[in-house]
């Protein structure tokens, strides 16, 4: 995988392997939402499913090993429940599912939603301190 991590194209890079690698392990409706403007959290949002339980665990050890084995630290929780696993790093945050539970939460709904229309009329009514308004209604 990758190699540097101040390579310009790194985090670009980091995504796509681990998109390859949960495409090879048969993730299901793998969707990357693109966090830039939406969150400092990380660069990237990637949510898959699994099948089962087994296969949101199996799918969590290979995200995990792909990180370590390009020098990514992890922080990972939900295991071994794996109905929900969490997989973050400082450029992607990875989160696997069993289907019954990503439809319960629906967070590509709330991460993908566009807001610019919420801002603008914010700004309209609130001025200079929109974004704080905005912030603040969340």
């Amino acid at each position: 995988m990758v190699a540097f991590h101040d390579s310009p194209h790194f985090t670009e890079a980091l995504r796509a392997a681990l998109e390859t690698t949960l495409h090879e392990k048969n993730a299901h409706d793998v969707v990357v939402i693109d966090l830039a403007g939406k969150s400092d959290i990380a660069d990237y949002m990637i949510i898959a499913s699994g099948t089962s339980t087994t296969h949101v665990g199996a799918l969590a050890d290979h995200v995990e090993r792909a990180l370590r084995n390009s020098g990514i630290k992890t922080l990972s929780e939900g295991q071994p429940q794996n109905d929900w696993v969490l997989v973050d790093t400082p450029y992607i945050i990875v989160h696997l599912f069993r289907p019954e539970v990503r439809q319960q939460y629906q967070l590509e709904k709330m991460w993908q939603a566009d807001f610019s229309a919420l801002e603008q009329s914010a700004r309209e009514k609130g001025g200079q301190n929109a974004p704080a308004q905005l912030e603040a209604a969340f």
